[in-house]
């Protein structure tokens, strides 16, 4: 094991267009803290509401935030031009030729399971966890405790980061491992997945002596109930008991002939999370029920992510660039907008899907936009946002 401490970059200024058909704004956050220490840190301020914004890095990887209420843009600072970008809701994790850079938005939300309470504080540069990708980011439901994995699968390392002191400010890596095992924090334990294992290991990587068959370990996220890391036959869910970690299979329906989920996307820690059997169906998994459901689709997909609200909305996006509005129990398209990403996904760009409560969020790199969709309302087009550069990679913060 080894750990570093990087510096913390300053972050910058500026200013980005922006246009809008917006409604009025929401109720306007407080100005002072009132919590009682629920996921603060020094020099945060606690809000009435969530600070909701679009963090987004451009090729060149220049970072802008985009607040969701007031519609004021703000430049952060500057990566390595990216190729990839993993976030929890608060931490952009951008992968570059040179490992992958942390962003602190300076915004998110601590989830009490019964309330919540949200936060702002300045926004900064973190600094770099040196590796060669592609890279595998797992995450939390929590910006301030805990750990967050990367699995770098060039320079094979796996390197669990201390998600506690990202809040601080500092980068610190609590274990490095040679073996390029996919990493993903569970409590106070990491789940190393490598050839037909996942095995439990310690926050300063030390064996447990637990692990779980798994074929092909690939493909996680973290739900509202435990960690989910894909297998070739299914999937293994861990969640956090008294006297450790606990591993349960969920495996496909039996005469399941689909392919399996590789990439998971769902509403920031809801318990179903939903992803593509190809491009011609979905899988939903139920984290909570541990069970999948597999769901026909009326067209080839790119993307698809679960809103797993009271209605069972699922979101998909279409290779002809539509958003479509799926009913989550039989794969209909209940709506779908027009072919609002279409020049996006001809040339080559991946826009970003993305689900909260009330609305979704769709990046359109070749268009230099954002859109803003009503999914519940016929996915109606609330908000364009006018970019000044193409937003390569896009996350919602303050969740």
């Amino acid at each position: 094991m080894r750990s570093r401490i990087l510096p913390v970059a300053v972050a910058l200024a500026g200013s980005l267009a922006l246009s809008s058909c917006a409604s009025a704004a929401p109720e306007q956050r407080a100005s002072t803290p009132t919590g009682d220490g629920h996921g603060e840190i020094a020099g945060a301020v606690e809000l009435a509401e969530p600070a909701l914004g679009l963090t987004s890095v451009d090729a060149t990887g220049t970072v802008h935030h985009l607040d969701l209420l007031e519609e004021s843009v703000t430049e952060l600072g500057s990566t390595a031009p990216p190729v990839g970008m993993t976030t929890d809701g608060r931490y952009l994790f951008v992968e570059t030729a040179g490992g992958v850079e942390i962003v602190d938005s300076g915004v998110w939300t601590w989830d009490h399971v019964d309330h919540f309470h949200y936060y702002r504080a300045e926004p900064r540069l973190l600094g770099t966890v040196e590796g060669e990708g592609p890279v595998t980011v797992a995450t939390t439901n929590s910006s301030t405790t805990g750990g967050t994995g990367l699995s770098f699968e060039g320079s094979g390392e796996s390197v669990l980061l201390d998600t506690e002191a990202l809040s601080k400010g500092e980068v610190v890596e609590r274990f490095r491992l040679d073996d390029g095992g996919l990493v993903v924090p569970v409590g106070s334990f990491a789940l190393v997945g490598l050839g037909d294992e996942v095995a439990v290991r310690s926050a300063d990587g030390e064996p447990t002596g637990q692990s779980a068959a798994c074929v092909d370990p690939g493909g996680t996220i973290t739900t509202r109930v435990g960690a989910v890391i894909g297998c070739d036959d299914g999937a293994l869910l861990a969640t956090v008991a008294a006297d450790g970690v606990v591993i349960e299979r969920i495996p496909y329906p039996e005469g399941t002939t689909a392919p399996r989920a590789v990439a998971f996307a769902n509403r920031e820690g809801r318990p179903t999370v939903a992803a593509l059997a190809g491009d011609s169906a979905v899988w939903l998994l139920d984290t909570r029920q541990r069970a999948w459901t597999l769901l026909p689709v009326p067209t080839p997909l790119a993307a698809v992510t679960a809103v797993d609200d009271a209605d069972g909305h699922v979101l998909a996006l279409a290779k002809d660039g539509r958003m479509l509005v799926l009913d989550g129990a039989t794969g209909a398209q209940r709506a779908a907008t027009e072919p609002l990403v279409a020049a996006s996904l001809s040339s080559g760009a991946a826009p970003a899907l993305i689900a909260d409560q009330q609305r979704a969020y769709l990046s359109a790199p070749a268009e230099q936009r954002m859109y803003e969709i009503d999914f519940a309302d016929g996915a109606r087009l609330a908000r364009t946002f006018e970019t000044a550069s193409a937003p390569a990679f896009v996350a919602e913060t303050g969740r």
